[in-house]
């Protein structure tokens, strides 16, 4: 079964495929921005092939003609719990760009065809559990075919991920060595929660209660750091006086995933921040008595109480008035430099959508020389990645002293 398993694979990545990246989930709320993103920025684009992918080709059709989609883009029909319907789909492209979860419940197949026919595949994924699990299993496999697959590709854990690998290339470049320690901290973020984080944290409450173990690899913020054991980090799952910047902040309810894929990230780039790297991310509520009472109150609060329900989102009114910003400070010899990433659109839809197209793009067409393996953002796209999102997905990267 080992052989015919091999040679399948290398037939399949000998193989010219069809498309550079196939967006699979294209008739659920994400994947229509996915798909009207893609309408409006490279409609005239001649340098990549692209299809769409979804159970239903009737609302695969509905999705095309109400979002303008050129009649040459193809469509294709896929049962994510029909492992030769995935296997069929994998076989067609360079890469999957994946926008269907809870990918605990929906994405076992679709990561496993990727990691044995050498496809690469981004994904949305906040489930460090699941994460971990495929980490497990797919690394090894992925090197031998050369699949590069990337976890994470929207607001969690993009701006974070490359915001830190940002900062420390700022503060490498100042000092000649890595900030040990860095605090980022959320000044704005206006937007509604995702639906699909919220039923993805529902079904990895669902899955704790089968797998109790889960609880060591969610509490541990080096999970995902292929067996590094760094140093304990700061606390940041209660209010706190951030005394460098004088103001009060709170637990950040996105902390607990961004703050795995950053420690990830610093391992797989050969402990670029060093082995001390200390991590926290916390959200700004403001100085004062009232930025105490503010910081409290946003602690005690579920973050996920008025998600909409997954395939449920935000007007285009409320995506497009949206937006968010994040301050990352690398302290360092009683300094500390700051840099800022910034969103124009609401985090968990319009900017997330955004990100994804840039990355399956940037994953596909700028990143030839990386191999294959199980990645985040800044060790597979770095600096290619910075720079596509600057010009196209309206972040911005900025120092700020």
């Amino acid at each position: 079964k080992e052989e015919i398993k091999n040679f399948i694979g290398e037939i399949l990545m000998s193989n010219q495929k069809e498309f550079d990246f196939v967006v699979y989930g294209a008739t659920g709320f994400t994947g229509k921005l996915v798909i009207e993103y893609l309408v409006l920025k490279y409609k005239e684009n001649t340098d990549f092939s692209w299809a769409m992918a979804g159970r239903s080709l009737e609302k695969l059709n509905s999705v095309k003609e109400s979002k303008g989609v050129p009649d040459h883009i193809p469509l294709i029909e896929v049962d994510s719990n029909n492992i030769s319907s995935i296997e069929s789909l994998v076989s067609r492209t360079k890469c999957v760009m994946t926008t269907v979860g809870p990918y605990q419940l929906y994405g076992n197949n679709i990561v496993a065809a990727c990691a044995s026919s050498g496809t690469d595949y981004v994904d949305l994924c906040g489930e460090p559990g699941w994460m971990h699990e495929k980490i497990y299993e797919h690394t090894e496999e992925a090197k031998r075919t050369g699949a590069r697959i990337v976890f994470s590709c929207g607001f969690d854990s993009i701006p974070f991920d490359l915001g830190v690998l940002f900062l420390q290339k700022e503060v490498i470049k100042r000092f000649g060595k890595p900030a040990t320690n860095v605090r980022g901290r959320v000044r704005a973020m206006n937007g509604e929660f995702s639906g699909g984080t919220a039923a993805s944290m529902r079904a990895t409450m669902g899955a704790l209660k089968e797998k109790p173990e889960l609880f060591e690899i969610l509490a541990n913020p080096f999970s995902l750091s292929n067996g590094f054991k760094g140093p304990e980090q700061p606390a940041d799952n209660k209010p706190l006086f951030d005394e460098k910047l004088e103001t009060w902040v709170s637990p950040f309810f996105m902390a607990p995933i961004n703050s795995k894929n950053i420690h990830r990230s610093n391992s797989l780039m050969n402990h670029m921040y060093g082995e001390d790297f200390c991590y926290n991310e916390m959200w700004i509520q403001g100085p004062g008595d009232e930025g105490k009472m503010a910081a409290e109150a946003i602690s005690k609060m579920n973050p996920f109480g008025n998600a909409p329900e997954p395939g449920e989102g935000p007007s285009r009114q409320s995506r497009e008035n949206g937006n968010y910003d994040v301050l990352f400070c690398g302290d360092i010899d009683d300094e500390s430099v700051h840099i800022s990433v910034t969103g124009d659109m609401d985090p968990g839809y319009g900017s997330t959508s955004k990100m994804i197209t840039e990355s399956a793009i940037c994953l596909v067409k700028e990143c030839n020389d990386l191999e294959g393996g199980v990645y985040t953002s800044a060790p597979s796209m770095g600096e290619k990645l910075i720079q596509r999102l600057e010009e196209n997905a309206g972040l911005a990267f900025n120092i700020e002293n």
